[in-house]
């Protein structure tokens, strides 16, 4: 099979929700964010065992995705929707009982308009300038919203993976300043907002790239498994070139594999030359450049030829390969293509 496998340990992101469940006080409640298909890795199958965990609260970025979440867990769980309650969108929010967390003034108006006494939230900006309402709007519109009853007054840390950064203290502020005695459920803290501490957790935390084994949550269970089929190998000699452009010559004489995946896949240009990948704990330099459907890999030091080898796996997580790139593991994890034959395993935490 010439096919990539992307092996997903539900088990791993159930170990992660119930860690960062147990980071916060019992009178805090633990949400799951499941948004871009959960982080790539599939919706119906992750959302399922969040559920088995004990999540009850699920987000999602559009209705859309939803819809896809209440397909998967039926009727009981909340389903929020960050981008609030969009134009087209109403029916949809009815039908499936989802909760948007309204952003703007014309999402108030169109949601107490078209769905009076239908569930909703708010998202708050406090500072990162990109959803929410801010300051001033939030104090015209804040004593009807209040008596309307919002199950949720929410906002998003800008710098929480960096736990010294101002910003941090100044949203904290802003938070307190928008939502105190509004005697209402409030939420700050996704997974970096947790790792802040108490101060940050209110009554709802929203862990997301810490349940698929991402950083800040450096303590995660690694979560995915990425194992590219070894398709050709070739004996290279000193002076000899592999890949476009030239990029790589051998310095030596060489047996280099050429491995299924590519840009096309997930795995951007910017691992060229740079990147490494893994024979069970024996690491394999990429050599040339990363092309859209194939990868070489120097394996002269290997004793046999593997029928596979890891570019993702416990020994390379995703933000050690992001590193690699010059990106973040968010954009590996959200990027991992279609093709892969995509394996849930369950037992394994």
């Amino acid at each position: 099979m010439s096919t990539a496998t992307l092996t997903i340990d539900l088990d791993a992101i159930a170990a992660n929700w119930r860690a960062l469940d147990r980071l916060t006080g019992p009178e805090v409640q633990t949400a799951a964010v499941v948004k871009a298909d959960a982080y790539g890795l599939g919706v119906t199958r992750v959302a399922r065992a969040l559920a088995q965990a004990g999540a009850r609260r699920f987000f999602v970025a559009y209705a859309e995705e939803g819809a896809a979440v209440r397909q998967a867990l039926g009727p009981g769980p909340q389903i929020a929707v960050l981008s609030g309650h969009m134009a087209g969108d109403t029916e949809m929010i009815f039908d499936l009982d989802l909760t948007p967390m309204l952003n703007s003034l014309d999402q108030i108006t169109r949601h107490l308009e078209s769905l009076p006494g239908h569930p909703f939230g708010v998202q708050l900006d406090t500072g990162m300038n990109r959803l929410g309402v801010e300051m001033l709007e939030w104090q015209a519109v804040a004593p009807i919203l209040v008596d309307a009853g919002p199950e949720l007054l929410m906002s998003h840390l800008a710098c929480a993976d960096e736990p010294d950064h101002p910003l941090n203290e100044a949203q904290l502020r802003a938070f307190h300043a928008m939502t105190d005695g509004t005697g209402l459920p409030r939420s700050l803290a996704a997974t970096g907002g947790i790792l802040l501490g108490p101060r940050y957790h209110f009554d709802l935390t929203r862990p997301g790239v810490g349940l698929y084994g991402g950083l800040p949550h450096a303590a995660a269970h690694p979560v995915v498994t990425l194992s590219l089929p070894v398709i050709q190998t070739r004996e290279v000699e000193v002076g000899e070139a592999v890949g476009y452009g030239c990029t790589w010559i051998a310095d030596k004489p060489s047996i280099i594999a050429t491995v299924s995946g590519g840009y096309a896949d997930g795995l951007p240009r910017t691992l060229s030359n740079k990147a490494q990948l893994w024979d069970g704990d024996t690491p394999c330099p990429l050599v040339g450049r990363v092309s859209m459907d194939l990868i070489t890999v120097d394996i002269t030091h290997l004793p046999e030829v593997p029928r596979f080898l890891d570019i993702l796996g416990p020994h390379q997580g995703v933000d050690a390969l992001a590193e690699f790139g010059g990106t973040i593991g968010y954009e590996i994890l959200t990027g991992l293509g279609s093709r892969y034959a995509r394996r849930h395993q369950e037992g394994a935490a």
